[in-house]
């Protein structure tokens, strides 16, 4: 079969054919714009641009690879749009909650910081309690032991050193005597069981101690049982 004259002449001059690309997008990729039939013709007819040679100063197109699909497809560019601003979304969502755990744990803080004043407070009244307790339960064994010493049984002896060491381990626990006398009555701490009037005084004044009375530095235990002096007149 004889060959065509155009292959003839492309082998006589020693050419090659180059291939023709047509281009039949209605959409131009550039711009998302329509091309109009006429555009579509001269796009056809045009030549294609040759590729850029990295060694004779061309650009390749360093863009990512997906921006470059982005931009020949629109609805990939609005899928990653949409995705940019559900993650901006989705960050603003995460400082709302980071605020709120911020908020929960300052609140949760100062609940335990009053928890721990509650519990210190109600360790020390709880103490404090039972050292009163275990005072009021030892006053008749001190009484007893006023007793022995008022009749001299506790001047000398072993009994003497042991009455001496619980009477000083009772003080180290805040146990506090009442009976002073020539001070004024306080309702407080005085049980008033008898009253005389007495001389050259302007006040009502503890005369004499019948029993002695006992506190700590916060409670008292028991009163002590006095006789009065009242201002005459």
């Amino acid at each position: 079969m004889a060959p065509h004259g155009n292959q003839n002449e492309n082998e006589h001059e020693g050419e090659r054919a180059e291939p023709v690309i047509r281009d039949n997008r209605k959409v131009d990729p550039v711009t998302g714009q329509a091309r109009h039939p006429e555009q579509a013709e001269q796009a056809e007819q045009a030549e294609p641009a040759e590729p850029a040679d990295p060694a004779q100063g061309g650009h390749e197109d360093m863009r990512p690879v997906d921006e470059a699909h982005d931009a020949d497809d629109p609805l990939a560019q609005a899928e990653r749009i949409l995705r940019e601003a559900a993650g901006e979304e989705e960050g603003a969502g995460l400082a709302v909650v980071v605020k709120e755990l911020r908020d929960d744990l300052q609140r949760l803080q100062a609940e335990y910081v009053n928890y721990r004043r509650r519990v210190d407070r109600d360790r020390a009244v709880a103490g404090e309690v039972a050292v009163f307790g275990v005072l009021s339960s030892l006053l008749p064994v001190v009484d007893d032991l006023e007793a022995a010493r008022a009749h001299g049984d506790l001047t000398d002896g072993p009994f003497a050193a042991i009455a001496a060491k619980l009477e000083s381990v009772l003080s180290s626990q805040g146990l506090e005597r009442i009976d002073a006398t020539g001070v004024e009555f306080d309702p407080n701490v005085h049980e008033a069981l008898i009253q005389q009037p007495g001389e050259d005084i302007e006040v009502d004044t503890v005369q004499q101690v019948l029993r002695v009375g006992y506190k700590t530095e916060s409670r008292l235990l028991r009163p002590a049982q006095v006789i009065v002096a009242t201002p005459q007149g």
